[in-house]
């Protein structure tokens, strides 16, 4: 079967997580759907690509909610054979002086274009192992820096050997982050050159011809973000092909960075959004880094009341999002009667599973996405008396979200929110939806009225929700960073919180905007002047879904870094 993938040059993408689907919990969040609504495009439109990543056996987490709010972790453990087809190929790596199995598993996503992308999913679960090392490829993002590291050499150098003992030719290696950061050491040891009266050890390994085959793309402008290895820990635990001192070179020289090493050994480098790679750039003086705007899958993330409406007045919409741009055909009437079908089955299905009943005519906002202390989900809630006077019997909230399990802040966040969430009922009604995952964020970005985003500027690199709410007429009120600075038009696409870009978020200043735009213009908007209201519905079609999708993101990829070089 994997033969016919194998006959012409492809896009090798590695990424540590992609979601696929919710029963094939190989992901955590943004990072991993993005990567999933990437493969998903190339399908569509028949891009040669082949996706790497690992098999993470028992998941990233199933996430339970106990009545105090304490996050409970429970392995999520699937069965590959149900979805994957094991291969029969084998290639090992250097782990600590021993030689480390490497098997894999092919899921195929197939297209209603027919289009078809094979994605690779690593597996250290093999008879011959180590019990230890067999472990490598069980949990997502789980265990110390050991266990990072070894995946990472899993990922990285076991993903370039496994592409090549399967028959690929690959034209260009694409890292979704720096996880895979490791696959350029391979590519390097490959790129030796073979030159007797070179001295100079540096000039054996020919950097520019790994460069040459290599795309580099950053997600995170949060320092503490980017993977950073010791390098008594990597003498330690790599033992392959490449020296240490020339890891050093191109990885850095206190410690192994990740990201450092994919942007030494990248020739075409970006950020994902405008704002992200300026901010990139600041961190990363000296690269030159290009900026690509993520974008989301437009079939995949628009509830089928809407693909509905789309089929019969944008026909052709799901491969050609351009055709988003005369969303003004659709009627007012039927846009608002597709939204509340979303809309009361989003709150159909809060009763089901949290015995909360919330009013299909009351205002709803949606907050959904990684608990984590930056991303301020609390903000809303940080003048309690102010958000009483203003919401009280007008507006209902929806939040979900995992916090990692080692983020402390970020449970805490989910105690306070489910502690309020006490508090105030029954004068503000609030729910907490369990173990987010792809399923669950689509009934909510296409069942609430308003999507509301309140990250700490500028850590938003890009945000991909608040697209996904506007593929189905949602409405975004938030923060000016990530994807929203290009979004943005005030009172036309939706409403921004707080000041201009360029300044550093102050938590008063926005939560005074927030409570100002939500009384004197969100709600009397929503509640006396349902014409205005659809109307920016329709624009956030007609002017965001047209453009924040990930088909234009693929064609951008295409010409400029697959192809171009």
């Amino acid at each position: 079967m994997i033969e016919e993938f194998t006959d012409r040059p492809v896009i090798a993408y590695f990424s540590m997580e992609i979601g696929l689907r919710s029963d094939i919990p190989t992901y955590s969040g943004g990072l991993g759907v993005l990567a999933g609504d990437t493969i998903r495009s190339a399908a569509d439109m028949r891009v040669p690509m082949v996706g790497i990543t690992l098999i993470s056996r028992k998941g990233y987490f199933r996430q339970d909610i106990d009545e105090e709010g304490n996050q409970i972790e429970i392995p999520d453990v699937w069965d590959p054979s149900t979805h994957l087809m094991r291969l029969s190929q084998r290639v090992s790596v250097g782990i600590e002086g021993r030689s480390v199995l490497i098997g894999a598993w092919l899921y195929v996503h197939e297209s209603v274009t027919g289009g078809r992308v094979p994605i690779i999913f690593l597996d250290t679960d093999i008879e011959g192992n180590t019990p230890e090392d067999r472990t490598l490829t069980d949990y997502l993002y789980g265990g110390d820096q050991e266990y990072r590291l070894k995946q990472e050499i899993v990922l990285g150098i076991g993903g370039v050997r496994m592409l090549e003992e399967l028959g690929f030719e690959v034209r260009k290696y694409h890292m979704n982050e720096g996880h895979s950061s490791l696959l350029t050491i391979e590519l390097l040891s490959r790129h030796r050159r073979d030159i007797e009266e070179v001295w100079d050890e540096k000039l054996v390994w020919d950097a520019e011809a790994v460069r040459r085959q290599c795309v580099f793309t950053t997600h995170t402008p949060v320092e503490a973000g980017h993977d950073k290895f010791p390098y008594d820990l990597v003498k330690r635990v790599y033992t392959d092909t490449v020296p240490l001192e020339v890891i050093k070179e191109y990885g850095g020289g206190e410690h192994l960075n990740m990201t450092l090493l994919g942007l030494n050994l990248s020739h075409f480098i970006n950020g994902v959004a405008k704002r992200h790679q300026e901010v990139s750039m600041q961190m990363f003086p000296g690269y030159e880094i290009h900026a690509i705007t993520n974008g989301v899958h437009p079939f995949t993330w628009t509830h089928p009341r809407l693909r509905e409406l789309y089929d019969r007045y944008l026909p052709g919409w799901a491969n050609e999002p351009e055709i988003f741009v005369r969303a003004g055909k659709i009627p007012k009437e039927a846009l608002w009667q597709a939204h509340s079908e979303a809309k009361r089955e989003l709150l159909e299905y809060v009763k089901e599973t949290t015995g909360i009943e919330l009013g299909p005519d009351i205002l709803t906002i949606g907050f959904a996405r990684r608990a984590t202390a930056y991303k301020r989900a609390d903000l809303i809630f940080t003048d309690i008396q102010k958000l009483l006077q203003i919401c009280e019997g007008r507006v209902q909230f929806i939040f979900a979200g995992k916090a990692h399990p080692r983020d402390l802040q970020g449970k805490e966040l989910i105690r306070r929110i489910h502690q309020l969430m006490r508090e105030l009922d029954p004068r503000i009604k609030i729910a907490y939806l369990k173990n987010y995952n792809m399923d669950l964020a689509l009934k909510i970005v296409s069942g609430v009225d308003v999507w509301l985003n309140t990250p700490q500027r500028p850590y938003e690199a890009s945000g991909t929700s608040g697209m996904k709410a506007a593929l189905n007429g949602v409405i975004n009120f938030s923060v000016l960073d990530g994807w929203w600075i290009e979004g943005h038009e005030e009172g036309v696409t939706g409403w921004a919180i707080g000041g201009p870009p360029e300044e550093p978020s102050d938590p008063q200043r926005e939560a005074d905007d927030l409570y100002r735009k939500l009384e004197e213009i969100i709600i009397p908007m929503y509640y006396n002047h349902r014409e205005d209201w659809i109307r920016i519905m329709r624009n956030s079609i007609r002017l965001l879904a047209y453009y924040f999708n990930s088909h234009r993101m693929m064609r951008r990829y295409v010409t400029e870094a697959y192809i171009l070089y």
